[in-house]
């Protein structure tokens, strides 16, 4: 984990609560039992344990933050799985940027929800000055960290 002034945002409380019933493809939600742990939970932003109840579903996080703030992303609107806890959980329990052991993209959003590039951070070091270089650009609304190997969402930094 690196340590740094972004904080990386969970899913939110309330659209747990909605994920935890039905997911944004709107499929019910099932949970099942993790035996082998190390699934990157991003209710919690930890990877899980071994016996932990989970759910894989479909999420859509820059619907979800534009229904917060009347973006209209158009076809950068998409979805894709990601896991967490099958029941409620406590949330993040520091501040340091989760998940940087491996390649990531960070992935840059305007304030309408138009994808203004990204950047490759190959080194768990690297995200400090790639956060920077997002928010140095005025037009950046938020950016995604994603999973290089498969795009799936991680979690959510947003300006300020």
């Amino acid at each position: 984990m690196t340590t740094t002034t972004y904080t990386a945002r969970p899913i939110a409380p309330r659209a747990l609560k909605e994920l935890r019933t039905t997911d944004d493809a709107g499929r019910p939600t099932d949970g099942c039992t993790d035996t082998e742990g190390g699934s990157p939970l991003r209710c919690c932003l930890r990877h899980s344990e071994p016996g932990e109840r989970l759910a894989l579903v479909s999420y859509a996080p820059l619907r979800r933050w534009a229904s917060e703030t009347g973006a209209t992303p158009g076809a950068y609107d998409e979805q894709g799985p990601v896991f967490i806890h099958a029941d409620e959980c406590g949330g993040p329990a520091g501040d340091a940027l989760p998940f940087t052991g491996s390649h990531r993209t960070v992935r840059r959003y305007s304030a309408e929800g138009r994808i203004l590039g990204g950047r490759l951070v190959e080194e768990p070091g690297g995200f400090r000055q790639a956060l920077l270089e997002a928010f140095d650009d005025p037009a950046v609304a938020l950016v995604h960290v994603r999973a290089v190997e498969y795009g799936c969402f991680l979690y959510e930094v947003r300006r300020g």
